[in-house]
């Protein structure tokens, strides 16, 4: 850290070097070498690739030095590292070896902080350099300096948003144009928003990754990637948009971290170091009118609660080469100007169960009399109130969707009506349960 202190005091530049050359690393390059500007403040100096002959581009000056091995990459003792290789391994490996030999990482990999945050964190505070990675969450999206520098004096409460851009392109066009999840998914495949298997992006599994970073940047503690409940979207059908549509609702896969609600004499700090933090992934209605019901397409948006402040929303493209790879020069360039900034520590927080929230509850069954009434009893047996019962005609007897609305109720209550109206042999499809996030209108 000395080393780079001297240096930025005779103005010399920040001396990087890029693991990786694939979408973003590439593109961090291109900005480093088309904005000469930065110059003055950061210089790429080298660029490790597993396959150097085939990466090679002529693009890059002759004075960045190429290299497949690590070692050599490490003994030209670069300033700063940006790793863009992605993956907890050998990602982790290097960026370990970075921190400890003093260098700082600035990194994109969000499956790497959601594994091991606290450790490479402590790493850079022992150290005394830095761990940056606004580019692993909302990569075109200024998040984490906003909730760190802007928000930085009020008590958060909770972190909600659309973290996955594949989900989002994907259920927007199913509410807009009634095509089945299939058929839209290839789509987002033509178009590059879906991979080949989109599992990580439709299960929840990418967007509970950045939940674990969100939740680190805006609460200081670390929850395990593992404990965090995620709901597919893939149970999500065209009837169910129409269904939400009469609700004033939309579908969206949603990521949400909050403290638990504050009880009379208890301080909320108290209650999430003692209970926990309620966290879940997965499809959600939300109001068609609110940030999250408007944003269409592969974009994110994330909105933050605090005690003082309210609501502040942040929204723009949430990946792409491009986008990703401003974030990751802006946090190279915030290395430049504050070398004496202490690094940050995130102690472990549990996950507690989910809040009680309203419900939206879709059957689809084969038609026979007494189905809602019986339906209506297991639901009584938990002490949850039906809200309303919805059902559009022209469907087939034999699969038959209909939705059930109910008031905020505790998700193990409803977890057991459910079980017990899962073993009647009417259903055409297994029943769907989805939390209604309605603001103020979901509170009990």
């Amino acid at each position: 850290m000395l080393a780079l202190l001297n240096r930025l005091m005779n103005r010399k530049p920040l001396r990087v070097a890029l693991l990786g050359f694939g979408t973003v690393g590439s593109s961090v390059a291109r900005i480093l070498v088309e904005r000469p500007e930065l110059g003055v403040h950061v210089q790429l100096t080298h660029i490790f690739n597993r396959d150097v002959a085939r990466k090679r581009a002529s693009w890059v000056p002759a004075s960045v030095g190429w290299t497949d091995s690590i070692d050599e990459l490490f003994a030209a003792q670069p300033d700063a590292v940006v790793e863009v290789v992605g993956g907890v391994e050998p990602a982790g490996s290097w960026v370990r070896r970075a921190l400890t030999q003093g260098v700082s990482v600035v990194t994109a990999n969000k499956m790497l902080l959601a594994a091991h945050a606290p450790e490479l964190l402590h790493l850079a505070a022992t150290n005394g350099v830095q761990l940056r990675f606004e580019a692993a969450v909302a990569g075109g999206v200024p998040l984490i300096h906003g909730v760190r520098e802007g928000l930085a004096g009020d008590r958060l409460t909770r972190v909600a948003g659309i973290l996955n851009g594949t989900s989002n392109y994907v259920l927007s066009r199913m509410a807009d144009s009634g095509e089945p999840m299939s058929l839209v998914l290839d789509e987002a495949r033509k178009l590059g928003y879906a991979e080949a298997d989109p599992s990580a992006d439709v299960d929840g599994d990418d967007a509970a990754a950045k939940l674990v970073v969100l939740a680190g940047i805006a609460f200081r503690r670390h929850l395990r990637l593992s404990d965090i409940p995620r709901q597919s979207i893939r149970p999500v059908s065209s009837a169910d948009f129409r269904y939400a549509q009469r609700l004033g609702c939309t579908i969206r896969q949603i990521a949400m971290v909050e403290k638990p609600h504050q009880r009379a004499g208890v301080p909320v700090e108290d209650l999430a170091a003692s209970e926990g933090f309620h966290a879940f992934v997965g499809p959600a209605l939300v109001l068609c009118g609110s940030h999250f019901g408007l944003n269409a397409d592969a974009n994110n948006v994330v909105t933050i609660a605090g005690h003082y402040g309210g609501e502040n929303s942040f929204s723009g493209a949430g990946a792409g080469g491009p986008a990703t790879a401003v974030a990751v020069v802006s946090d190279l360039l915030s290395l430049t100007q504050r070398t004496h900034e202490r690094g940050e520590e995130w102690p472990s927080a549990r996950v507690a169960p989910p809040p009680a929230r309203p419900y939206y509850l879709r059957f689809v069954v084969r038609d026979r009399p007494g189905i809602l009434a019986s339906i209506a009893a297991s639901l009584a047996r938990q002490r949850i109130n039906l809200d309303a019962v919805l059902q559009e005609p022209g469907y087939p007897k034999d699969a038959l969707p209909f939705v059930i609305t109910v008031e905020a109720c505790e998700a193990a209550s409803l977890r057991a009506a459910l079980d017990e109206i899962a073993k009647s042999d009417v259903h055409a499809e297994s029943p769907l349960a989805l939390p209604m996030l309605l603001g103020d209108r979901e509170r009990p």
